[in-house]
């Protein structure tokens, strides 16, 4: 069975282990989080529950998101996402999942909106080695040859070349938690997120 969840990004810090050894850590608040919807192959072709997280004003979200949750009354929700599952027997809708379905130890899989850096040029963006930077050079952080003359007489698809770098989905997996705090919903996990502090996360583990 897969679990998901939604929550944000609270920050990062550090723990000692046993051995004294500093370990950099992420704490995530996730849920509570309410079932709004389940998907079956017989009516949809797949096996999916659809949580919302993150309670609103309705006059927030748009008629179809309200029509939808009031079908069920479900109080109005700002996120909403779909996780596969491998049977929905043990689901219905407006069921509550927690993090009490999580475990210390297990590995889950993060997804996050990663840190726009706007428009950036080679080297920062990807990794491009830069010119000789001595006086007579004049090509200290330019691109280069960006393809041939005549022949292809263009430049193909999928040049790296400068542009917007972040700002996308990113996911990281196979994370440990290292500590679960079902008071606060909080969960420790090993290492480093995508995104900033405050952003939405969704995790999920199988």
């Amino acid at each position: 069975m897969t679990i998901g969840l939604l929550g944000k990004k609270i920050g990062m810090t550090q723990i000692f282990d046993p051995e004294g050894k500093a370990v950099p850590v992420t704490i995530l608040e996730l849920g509570p989080c309410i079932i709004t919807d389940i998907k079956n192959k017989k009516f949809h072709g797949y096996e999916a529950i659809q949580i919302g997280y993150l309670n609103v004003k309705a006059k927030r979200l748009n008629k179809a998101k309200i029509g939808h949750l009031a079908k069920w009354q479900i109080p109005p929700l700002r996120y909403l996402q779909e996780y596969k599952i491998n049977s929905s027997e043990n689901f219905k809708i407006g069921q509550n999942i927690t993090i009490n379905d999580l475990s210390i130890n297990q590995k889950i899989s993060v997804s996050g909106i990663s840190i726009g850096r706007g428009f950036t040029g080679y080297q920062k963006r990807h990794h491009f080695s830069r010119g000789p930077m001595s006086h007579g050079s004049k090509n200290h952080r330019q691109p280069g040859s960006i393809g041939a003359g005549t022949t292809p007489g263009r430049v193909f698809a999928g040049k790296r070349m400068a542009g917007r770098m972040g700002g996308q989905k990113v996911t990281i997996t196979n994370i440990h938690i290292l500590d679960i705090n079902t008071n606060n919903n909080t969960i420790v996990i090993k290492g480093s997120v995508p995104g900033k502090t405050g952003n939405i996360v969704s995790i999920y583990q199988k």
